[in-house]
């Protein structure tokens, strides 16, 4: 099935030729021929765009109904007859603008919901959209053309620039945030960070978490994702840095410019990411880390310690991958043949294979 106009209106049809150009791809066919939608490689109809990019599904390519295909170079002679391509060297890119093209991000409805409670002094951008039940607190600031949905709260002093969009029941406290942000359903932004210390009787007492959030420009922050706001420094989002659903960022993370969070990434207070790292999901990082730039943790990894930058990690605790693999071929061995203890100079044991 394709793409659900009651959920994505669409926009359109378009030329082969327009296509191309939206894409910045080369079109083989007809310039003139009009499309109306995209679909999956499998189910596409004549008028509908599709994407291939892997091998493993060139049987399907030579098979789709697709009017036109957007793919690599290396793939045009399986392309079946009649249908067009659009040939470039990121297919899912030229797809993602192509998509974007038909499906355009809903334009904000202007104006504020009789239901919402705005404060006298907050300021709205030109242009901007407050649903049902948004509450916008005191000296809030607002660019123009955000969308504030429904249930959405903004604590007092915070403030967003343009282009915006904050999707129903999240809220966002003690944050500045840059133009082009997104906050998905039910993020959290702004909460008191995990700080506190104790008595001597081992009573525990909150230590005041005073600094803030600062999210970059085109940071997006996934459903259910929380990030605790700094203790005295600030917790920071570099700009274009994404956030899966069900992230944790305590209190002072610093993120460098277009980091990846993967689903139930945990990172403690105060570690720090260069650019454009990547973590897998249920990545968890200690606090008081640094982890250089495009270093990558694999899935479920235990990171404990600093991590170099370019580096790949794997594992808990993570250690390099090749390391990470070559320990994992032993534990194998060692399951698959059996093992025991044996004596080695020190009087310590090591396991021996008992071949």
């Amino acid at each position: 099935m394709g793409v659900d106009p009651r959920f994505h209106p669409p926009a359109g049809p378009y030329d082969l030729a327009r296509l191309a150009s939206e894409a910045g791809a080369r079109a083989v066919g007809e310039g003139a021929r009009m499309f109306r939608g995209v679909a999956p490689l499998a189910s596409a109809e004549p008028d509908d765009v599709t994407f291939m990019d892997n091998r493993r599904y060139l049987p399907a390519l030579k098979e789709t109904k697709a009017g036109a295909v957007i793919l690599p170079e290396a793939f045009l002679a399986s392309v079946p007859e009649g249908t067009a391509a659009l040939v470039s060297a990121q297919p899912q890119l030229a797809f993602a603008r192509i998509a974007a093209l038909f499906h355009p991000r809903p334009a904000p409805v202007p104006g504020i919901h009789p239901t919402a409670v705005v404060a006298e002094d907050a300021e709205i951008g030109e242009g901007t959209e407050i649903g049902p039940y948004a509450v916008i607190g005191p000296r809030v600031r607002l660019g123009a053309r955000c969308v504030v949905g429904a249930h959405v709260v903004i604590g007092a002093g915070c403030s967003f620039g343009d282009d915006c969009r904050l999707f129903s029941h999240s809220s966002a406290n003690f944050c500045v945030a840059g133009h082009r942000v997104t906050l998905h359903q039910g993020a959290r932004v702004g909460q008191e960070g995990f700080g506190f210390t104790h008595t001597a009787e081992g009573r525990y007492v909150t230590v005041p978490q005073l600094g803030r959030v600062v999210l970059g420009d085109e940071v997006e922050v996934g459903a259910n994702t929380c990030i605790d706001r700094g203790a005295m420094d600030d917790t920071v989002i570099g700009t274009g840095t994404r956030l899966d659903n069900l992230v944790q960022i305590g209190h002072n993370v610093t993120t460098g410019r277009g980091c990846v969070l993967v689903s139930q990434v945990g990172i403690s207070g105060s570690t720090t990411l260069g650019d454009y790292v990547t973590a897998a999901g249920q990545a968890g990082l200690a606090g008081h880390l640094k982890i250089g730039s495009k270093a990558r943790i694999g899935a479920q990894a235990g990171v404990m310690s600093d991590v170099p930058a370019g580096m790949d990690m794997m594992g808990s605790p993570a250690m390099p991958l090749r390391d990470s693999l070559r320990a994992n071929l032993y534990l194998r061995k060692i399951g698959a043949h059996g093992a025991k203890p044996a004596p080695v100079k020190d009087g310590r044991t090591r396991p021996e294979d008992t071949d």
